[in-house]
């Protein structure tokens, strides 16, 4: 029964291959799925500890951009300001990388992402998979300039990374709240597709739903929770904003449906942050090594969970911290120490209120019975 469980959950999750081309994601639903691409080298990095600036509005500085008004009944007009707001910080990512040829000899490959500066001191929030095995970054402005891009950490796990360049008067996004979204929402999404001449690319859509996950590929660990919109997201897209009709960048464009129209995937812009605080502030975060997604009513009725709430357990890392303690797929998280779970959000608030080696009790439900699992955290895995 829980194996028949997780395999209608996984399904729920797009389990399906993942080809990697362009700067984006793209995720295909099929039978047999395709291999991932595998880059033989390994991104440079240079570590820094000062702490990223987290204000919704960056500090002043001429180049700033303040958020975008409300729309005032005007739907063109409010997506035309976001675009004027929020473009001149979105920024095109060219990389060459060197991956083994199918005789073994180094080849050079080259590709194209987005990017979004999200601090005056010229840091930039992007896709892992668009930087990964970078040799050289190259960092183009909308007004023209460019710069080498440095890397300064990597979360492979959540695909996230940061890129610093330096500059001065730097345009700079704001940052919103992505737990603030709500399913139908309008959505914009900016970034450099196809890698077209003459500047990104806008495109405007919903929230189509929120908490999703997908699977890249085989022997892949799920990467979630995951905004889905209809906003269209192409190669070349990856790694820049979903952006709120408030001009706030509230998920950063991650990976598409190859075979169907209208369903992307983007990074909820506070699970960035977390991983951009972990990284900048060289702060370990704590870990416990599972994938999941929030039980909701309509879950629970057409899978038959013995709960309506609570965080079901998608998949667990092998040697992680929760398959240590004898968590399982299928298991749905209710409490964690003395705080009711009802959804991933939950989840994270706890964790965050923990150091890695803290011991937790954890209390979930598997298959109607509740249990007390003991879990001593680890540290998310961050490669600096």
């Amino acid at each position: 029964m829980r194996r028949t469980l997780i395999a209608a959950i996984t399904v729920i999750a797009f389990l399906a291959g993942w080809i990697a081309g362009g700067g984006c994601l793209s995720v295909r639903i099929a039978a047999t799925p395709t291999q991932p691409t595998h880059s033989a080298a390994t991104a440079t990095s240079t570590p820094v500890t000062v702490p990223v600036v987290q204000r919704s509005t960056p500090s002043s500085s001429p180049s700033n951009l303040l958020p975008a008004p409300a729309p005032s009944g005007d739907f063109a007009t409010a997506i035309e300001n976001v675009a004027t707001q929020v473009m001149p910080a979105v920024v095109y990512v060219a990389v060459r990388a060197i991956v083994p040829s199918l005789f073994g000899f180094g080849q050079i490959q080259q590709g194209v992402g987005s990017g979004v500066i999200f601090d005056p001191r010229g840091y930039i929030l992007t896709n892992d998979h668009v930087i990964a095995g970078a040799q050289e970054i190259l960092v183009v402005l909308g007004d023209g300039r460019q710069f080498t891009g440095r890397v300064l950490g990597r979360s492979p796990a959540n695909d996230i990374a940061v890129v610093k360049i330096d500059g001065e008067n730097l345009p700079v996004a704001s940052l919103g709240d992505s737990d603030q979204l709500r399913v139908g929402q309008w959505v914009v999404a900016i970034g450099n597709a196809l890698g077209l001449e003459g500047g990104p690319t806008v495109t405007a859509g919903v929230v189509s739903a929120l908490n999703r996950t997908i699977t890249p590929g085989p022997g892949q660990p799920p990467i979630g929770p995951l905004i889905q919109t209809d906003a269209a997201i192409n190669p070349g897209n990856s790694g820049g904003p979903l952006v709120n009709l408030a001009g706030e960048v509230v998920g950063i464009n991650s990976a598409k449906i190859q075979t169907a129209e209208g369903i992307g995937f983007a990074i909820p812009i506070n699970k960035a942050k977390e991983i951009v605080q972990q990284l900048l502030e060289a702060r370990p975060r704590a870990y416990l090594g599972i994938t999941s997604v929030t039980v909701t009513p309509a879950l629970a009725a057409a899978y038959g969970l013995p709960v309506s709430r609570g965080v079901l357990v998608v998949n667990v890392e092998a040697g992680g911290p929760a398959d240590q303690a004898g968590i399982q797929p299928g298991d749905i998280i209710v409490g964690f120490g003395d705080q009711t779970i009802t959804k991933t959000n939950d989840l994270q608030a706890a964790l965050s209120k923990h150091q890695p080696g803290d011991q937790v009790t954890l209390i979930v439900n598997r298959s109607g019975r509740e249990e007390h699992l003991t879990v001593t955290l680890g540290s998310a895995p961050v490669v600096e």
